[in-house]
């Protein structure tokens, strides 16, 4: 099972809005077929694997990392496969929250014949479908919210330098992990100050993720980097109901696409702009900033992983805090992560926190 996770983890960032899935068929001790869901989501983990497999899938045992689907899409039901196969027994740790499928695709290999075990590395395998589990049963994909910060917990300089904090190692694990997540999502600040590119770079040739700007006022600049490749690589923009309509022609032309918000007070509001997100198909969503952002979607309780690097220098009380207000007077009120990972990359150090 171990083995097919990591190989259904081959397809995070590139598989949306299904599930990133792994599958090892195994027949008398020998790994005789492996898949893992293709890119937009088809062919299936299942389907491959057994077509590695070819005959001798018969009498194997399947390793899946989530229930096979038993509905018919783009394609015909896995479980219908394994059966036709002439699996003997599936592992999977975990029930397809789809409601398609939930519980129905292992009534239909039990009904078959086929043993079923489940519940093996099921937390791990919670972990990784998180995001598609979170898109079904709430209508929001997952947040992974990283910072980049001094020692001191600062982004920029009080002029606004901040290139660069982190090390080139750093920045190549970012790379990385935009890759493995449906989108980059910033805010408005971040890509007028910026002018980012927010692709994958330096990790060969990749399907890049859908590239999410918050702002209000589409108030963005028509000759960055982001107007200028919209057409190449997707460029969404969620804005709020009084943005102005030449800006909305604007960007449309450009080729972004526009998805309006309603507003909490002054500020697009998270949880239906991330539902919006949702029901466009993303499962999970990388935000890189800034710190009005991030503050907005920790205060919402909108976040369900923190990804920090820190490098070794301060820059002190001028400089730009990595967070915009919170408005918290106790510490009870502050939101908690679970520390999951701590490791050197380079000359700085990375820190992984799970929502708690």
């Amino acid at each position: 099972m171990a083995h097919a996770l990591a190989l259904g983890r081959r397809g995070m960032g590139r598989t949306w809005p299904n599930p990133a899935v792994g599958c090892v068929i195994v027949n008398g001790g020998r790994v005789i077929g492996r898949g893992w869901t293709g890119d937009g989501g088809r062919p299936h983990a299942e389907t491959e694997a057994l077509a590695a497999a070819g005959a001798a899938a018969k009498g194997a045992t399947a390793y899946v990392t989530l229930e096979p689907c038993a509905h018919h899409g783009q394609t015909p039901p896995c479980a219908d496969a394994l059966i036709a196969a002439g699996i003997a027994r599936v592992v999977a740790p975990l029930e397809d929250s789809d409601p398609r499928v939930s519980g129905q695709g292992f009534a239909r290999l039990r009904a078959a014949g086929v043993d079923v075990t489940t519940g093996v590395m099921a937390e791990e395998a919670a972990r990784d479908h998180a995001g598609f589990f979170l898109r079904t049963e709430q209508g929001r994909p997952t947040v992974t919210l990283k910072l980049a910060t001094s020692f001191d917990g600062r982004i920029a300089t009080a002029t606004g330098e901040s290139r660069w904090i982190t090390g080139p190692e750093a920045r190549a694990v970012v790379h990385g992990l935009r890759a493995s997540h449906d989108a980059v999502l910033v805010g408005a600040g971040t890509a007028r100050a910026d002018d980012p590119a927010l692709t994958v770079r330096g990790w060969g040739r990749v399907p890049q993720p859908v590239r999410v700007v918050a702002s209000r006022l589409l108030d963005l600049p028509l000759m960055g980097q982001l107007a200028r490749t919209a057409r190449e690589v997707p460029v969404w923009i969620c804005h709020g109901p009084d943005a102005p309509a030449e800006s909305r022609t604007a960007w449309e032309g450009l080729g972004a696409r526009l998805i309006a918000c309603p507003l909490s007070g002054r500020q697009l509001d998270a949880r239906a702009l991330l539902n919006s997100l949702g029901e466009a198909g993303l499962t999970r969503v990388f935000c890189e900033g800034g710190g009005t952002l991030a503050a907005t979607l920790l205060a919402a309780d909108l976040v369900d992983e923190l990804v920090g690097f820190t490098a070794g220098l301060a820059l002190g009380a001028e400089g730009q805090p990595s967070l915009g207000a919170l408005g918290i007077d106790r510490l009870s009120e502050a939101p908690r992560f679970r520390l999951a990972e701590t490791r050197a990359i380079g000359a700085d150090v990375m820190h992984r926190w799970h929502r708690a």
